[in-house]
């Protein structure tokens, strides 16, 4: 997911006189959390949406006690306007966490939006993952599955056509898994943690309306390794990460017009590439 969350703790108030002894306040009904973010691209399962160039990010999510969550989730993308409206993603998420065993089962739903565009460009994709502990290191695994819709389907064959808003099969439907695992580790006595990333797509064999898709070349992989630092006594955490992808270049240049400002085919959006981020999280 592309956003984080930070756990907020209530905390007791002292007692009025040294006699009486401190307790501990219930758990709050509802927390609030969140994060904002500066990146120096933002990839989406190694596919870069804002034609490799910056983007600012920010989200919060509230959760209850019950372990039930609603956020939401932005982010810019390339700003020729091919996505529609005002070039913005929003993602609504919801869902619910549970401990299982010594691990913790995350189950929802992530409603993909794009303000201002067409209507067909929004979907939804339901999601489970799985996280927990190994030693000094926690791991997640994770499956996400779109059913067939509009936003998924291939209705350009040609990245010429979606340059040119020619749709070849309007009204096109398809679905998506993409399968993931995360892994993190701390490095011992610093404030460094080491962090990797491995997903697969499969389906979702081209461009929607408007060019917007999840997984737009059939089926890939996509890879991350990085590091974080976690700034002293604030909660800023920078990091720099190498991400890649399996995507030919010639698959690349398909997608190449419909993501890139301006149409101008400037570079491979689905390339290695080097992303910086600095995350200031609450």
């Amino acid at each position: 997911m592309k956003y984080y969350r930070l756990a907020l703790t209530a905390v007791a108030a002292a007692a009025a006189t040294p006699a009486l002894a401190q307790e501990t306040a219930p758990p709050k009904p509802i927390t609030v959390s969140g994060s904002f973010a500066i990146v120096s691209d933002y990839r989406l399962r190694g596919v870069s949406q804002s034609d490799s160039k910056p983007a600012l990010q920010g989200g919060i999510t509230l959760t209850t006690d019950y372990g039930i969550y609603l956020g939401v989730w932005g982010s810019n993308l390339a700003g020729w306007g091919t996505f529609g409206g005002a070039n913005l993603e929003f993602d609504y998420i919801g869902g619910y966490k549970a401990k299982l065993g010594n691990g913790t089962v995350d189950v929802g739903l992530t409603w993909y939006t794009y303000p201002g565009g067409a209507d067909k460009t929004d979907f939804v994709e339901p999601f489970a993952k799985l996280s927990g502990t190994v030693g000094p290191a926690s791991l997640t695994a994770g499956v996400a599955y779109a059913p067939k819709q509009e936003a998924l389907g291939r209705w350009y064959n040609t990245g010429a056509d979606a340059a040119a808003g020619i749709y070849n099969n309007p009204g096109a439907k398809y679905d998506n898994l993409y399968l993931w695992g995360d892994g993190a580790v701390g490095v011992p006595s610093t404030p460094f943690t080491a962090k990797g990333h491995i997903g697969y797509s499969r389906g979702n064999p081209g461009l929607g309306p408007n060019a917007t898709s999840v997984a737009p070349t059939g089926k890939y992989w996509d890879w991350l390794v990085g590091v974080d630092y976690a700034v002293k006594d604030s909660p800023l955490t920078v990091g720099v990460a190498y991400t890649d992808t399996d995507i030919s270049t010639r698959d690349a240049a398909y997608l190449q017009p419909s993501f890139s400002k301006g149409q101008d085919g400037s570079g491979s959006i689905a390339g290695p590439r080097i992303v910086f981020t600095a995350t200031a999280a609450f």
